[in-house]
């Protein structure tokens, strides 16, 4: 009897056990499953728009979708802070990494606008040189992680100048010997800079310059000299289009926009870079992303060796790590606007800090310059 007793306690027992067991597989299986249906954190990059955006999509947007399976949404904008500080002081953020310059993002962190970076942990470069070493002087902050070494060049016109172009920056201010209207952007940096020095200040001393009120008054009493027929630009194609249908002589431009369009078809229209302002572009997470650490894998990923190299082989910027430049194709290492090929012509590394502090001063004397000498271009900033 109690033989048998035994037999069916044991049975029971292994009867339950089995089913115990069946129980936690099924609802493995179905945990699994439902981790399956559940996508990775889709994030929204925020970047410029036009030749640069193309650059990024092909050079590390659409090759980190393809590996993560995750999707990367993408917006534009015009630069600034303003919508970022708008999304934040909202507590309504839906961008979770931005494309900022250096000067936005030093001010953006400064305001408390953007997520804290400083620990963050990227990878080294592809040569194994530590990742705090491979990026360039200024491409890591305390908020961002950088993209691109940029610059801003000026163009002109080779119907009007063929015989004798303009050399240097101080003939894109002598309307003189180089008759025609001007573009520029809409902002103070670069003309500004530029100013000065056609004006005979040295590089080194432009900022202290800059500081005084009496040396704003001689940037812009420079400036006067291209007043006539004054046109202002927002869209980085926009100067393309300005030259080519000969509306302008002449016309700051972000080099490596005109580069590319310099070859282009139709053409009429030629790249300086003497007195090019050289400057950065940094990744950034606005305060309050919902996909923080998405964001992170991110930028992680798109500032790696490869995807910087792959990127400026779309459109010749600078790439921030330096380990990107053995990558690098002879022919695009002598477009990059800090590359080897302009060593000799004069350049100003534009200084990100002194900006973040005095853009608005600056800006609201550029403003009431403006308002009296020039003709709002067409609106939508790109690169």
């Amino acid at each position: 009897m109690s033989r048998c007793k035994y037999t069916i306690d044991t049975w029971r027992k292994g009867l339950l056990t089995a089913f115990v067991f069946a129980l936690s597989v099924s609802s493995a299986n179905a945990q699994a499953t439902q981790d399956a249906a559940v996508p990775m954190p889709e994030i929204t990059f925020t970047s410029w728009t036009g030749p640069y955006m193309r650059s990024q999509m092909l050079g590390f947007v659409r090759p980190y979708e393809e590996q993560t399976g995750s999707r990367v949404h993408v917006a534009h904008y015009n630069g600034g802070i303003a919508e970022i500080r708008d999304q934040v002081e909202s507590a309504n953020v839906i961008w979770d990494v931005v494309d900022l310059t250096q000067a936005d993002s030093l001010r953006a962190c400064r305001e408390g606008l953007l997520e804290d970076l400083s620990d963050i942990d990227l990878p080294g470069g592809a040569d194994g040189t530590p990742f705090r070493e491979d990026f360039v002087d200024g491409a890591l902050n305390d908020c961002g992680v950088g993209v691109i070494v940029w610059g801003t060049a000026f163009a002109y016109s080779n119907s009007l100048f063929a015989d004798n172009p303009p050399a240097t920056i101080a003939d894109f201010f002598d309307t003189d010997a180089y008759p025609g209207a001007r573009a520029i952007r809409n902002d103070p940096t670069v003309i500004m800079e530029w100013a000065l020095m056609a004006d005979g200040v040295a590089r080194e001393d432009v900022y202290q310059t800059l500081e005084t009120a009496e040396g704003v008054q001689r940037a812009l009493k420079k400036m006067d000299a291209i007043k006539p027929g004054l046109q202002i630009w927002q869209s980085g194609r926009q100067p393309v289009r300005l030259l080519n249908a000969g509306e302008v002589a002449m016309s700051s431009i972000w080099a490596t926009t005109g580069a590319t369009a310099a070859m282009e078809e139709g053409a009429d229209f030629t790249v300086n870079m003497d007195g090019r302002v050289i400057e950065l572009d940094l990744f950034g997470i606005p305060k309050g992303s919902r996909h923080k650490e998405a964001a992170k894998e991110f930028i992680r990923f798109a500032s790696s060796t490869k995807s910087l190299a792959d990127m400026v082989g779309y459109l010749p910027n600078g790439p921030t790590r330096k380990s990107s430049l053995s990558l690098l194709s002879d022919d695009v290492l002598g477009q990059i606007p800090n590359g080897p090929a302009y060593e000799d012509k004069l350049f100003i590394r534009s200084d990100a800090e002194w900006w973040s502090a005095n853009h608005a001063r600056l800006e609201e004397a550029f403003r009431e310059w403006l308002s009296t000498s020039a003709r709002q271009g067409a609106a939508g900033s790109t690169r």
